[in-house]
């Protein structure tokens, strides 16, 4: 009998060819999952950190920090990370440092395309496929990066008195100019994007959702070609739904800009980015004690 060929075990997607598009709607798979958590915590809110599979580092300290806050206002948050796949040298060894990681804390979601900066858009559209799939219980989602700052306690209480159903906000962009430098990391010619502004879109820091919407949001993607700018992307299905990301309470809750730290300033904001060289672990001890913030 003919030896079989070794099955592979992360099948290589195909990707679309050229530099502007990503290759989504495809049936990805998932590597490593939590099915069921949210069934078994039933979260008010579900934050979901999309980080590159080989940064334990920055999972960690999201875990010591914001992320590691479960209740707040009565309310359960649950944490989840969202990966791809490694490609190359270690590939191995790092999935067995994952399998174990995963075993350890139970919150890696890892699915099979190629982890990239060109892959965001797929990463962002895996997260509502999986959000929609296994937490549809949850009343919101947060999408943030793993270098932010979180006010978890200012965004439940927003969270609190927003709607329900077709809400999405953040720090909003009205009218942004399409880039259209060749030379720029967010060019689009005309071809891919004739418009000169592109919709109203929630910048992909860090965004929140009405868990009607991850649903709303994939059955768009079926009529949208996926550009590879993510927080644009959703921008545009959101366009095609006609619901209108929502401008926060406060223009001061979401910054793209990174805010000094000082425990007053963090206090009145949700979120922001962070200096290159903080100390995340130290700043949030400080800002967690019982002092009052602005003395």
């Amino acid at each position: 009998m003919p030896k079989q060929k070794p099955v592979q075990p992360f099948p290589v997607p195909y990707e679309s060819p050229g530099p502007y598009l990503v290759e989504y709607p495809y049936e990805y798979h998932f590597i490593i999952n939590e099915p069921n958590k949210c069934e078994q915590q039933k979260p008010f809110l579900v934050l979901m950190v999309p980080v590159a599979p080989h940064n334990r580092v920055h999972r960690d300290i999201v875990r010591s920090t914001w992320g590691g806050v479960s209740l707040v206002l009565g309310k359960i948050v649950s944490l989840f990370f969202l990966l791809g796949r490694n490609n190359g040298e270690g590939e191995e060894q790092l999935q067995e440092q994952l399998l174990q990681e995963s075993k350890e804390h139970q919150d890696l979601i890892q699915s099979n395309f190629l982890d990239c900066y060109k892959n965001l858009t797929i990463k962002t559209m895996v997260m509502l496929e999986w959000v929609d799939s296994h937490c549809s219980n949850a009343s919101y989602v947060m999408k943030i990066d793993s270098d932010m700052f979180l006010n978890v306690p200012n965004l439940l209480n927003m969270l609190i008195n927003a709607p329900k159903t077709n809400y999405m906000t953040g720090r909003v962009a009205t009218r942004a100019p399409v880039v259209r430098d060749p030379h720029s990391k967010w060019h689009l010619p005309v071809e891919f994007f004739p418009c000169p502004h592109f919709p109203r879109y929630a910048l992909g820091l860090a965004y929140v959702l009405s868990l009607d919407l991850p649903k709303k949001l994939v059955e768009a993607s079926r009529y949208i070609k996926a550009l590879y700018i993510e927080d644009v992307y959703l921008g545009m299905c959101m366009d095609y739904l006609g619901v209108t990301p929502a401008d926060p309470p406060d223009e001061d809750y979401f910054h793209n800009v990174p805010v000094g730290y000082s425990r007053c300033a963090y206090s009145r904001l949700i979120a922001t980015t962070t200096f290159e060289r903080v100390n995340s672990v130290k700043v949030w001890n400080h800002f967690k004690k019982t002092d009052p913030y602005c003395k």
